[in-house]
């Protein structure tokens, strides 16, 4: 297989990976209900952190339901895939520095992040809509992170996430997968 039909095959048997956008649907879901809770900034925070703990496990059932091969062991590029994901990691450094330092701003950077680590999937992916949603969010983020309480930029990125999830599976249809 040359590059082309392995991110084909990529994007076929993950789906255009529909089941991580799924699942951080679940998870803005649950950081949205902290940050409408009356406890200190720093505990929605911790709590926050704790939300995205079981990204993957909920990325996995999905994946049953929707018959995605989570593995896809037999594409070399599902392991710059996760490269991609591991990445992100990194990244939470800064939200960690936040964290106690500027802790009403940590969801928003926390959602920059989020965006921002989708743009090398519109590439494996031959996705427009990660490569559009991975500059509108971060810039969605930051502008209503400045401007509102984090529970709104969580209520935002609600919206913004099942807006992807539609487009994924659009994008899949013409692919000939359903969702």
């Amino acid at each position: 297989m040359d590059l082309e039909d392995l991110r084909l095959d990529c994007a076929i048997k993950q789906k255009k990976g529909l089941h991580f956008i799924l699942a951080s649907v679940i998870i803005w879901i649950t950081v949205l209900i902290v940050h409408l809770t009356d406890l200190p900034i720093l505990s929605k925070n911790l709590i926050t952190f704790c939300c995205t703990a079981p990204l993957m496990p909920i990325a996995f059932l999905i994946s049953k339901t929707i018959k995605v091969d989570f593995q896809n062991k037999e594409n070399p590029l599902t392991e710059l895939g996760i490269l991609f994901s591991v990445n992100q990691i990194i990244y939470l450094l800064i939200a960690m520095w936040i964290y106690p330092t500027v802790p009403e701003k940590m969801l928003m950077v926390i959602a920059m992040i989020f965006g921002a680590h989708l743009l090398p999937y519109g590439w494996l992916y031959k996705s427009k809509s990660y490569m559009v949603f991975s500059i509108a969010i971060p810039i969605l983020a930051l502008l209503v992170g400045l401007k509102f309480e984090p529970y709104m930029l969580a209520a935002m990125m609600i919206v913004i996430e099942i807006l992807f999830s539609i487009c994924l599976v659009g994008e899949n249809k013409k692919l000939g997968l359903s969702a």
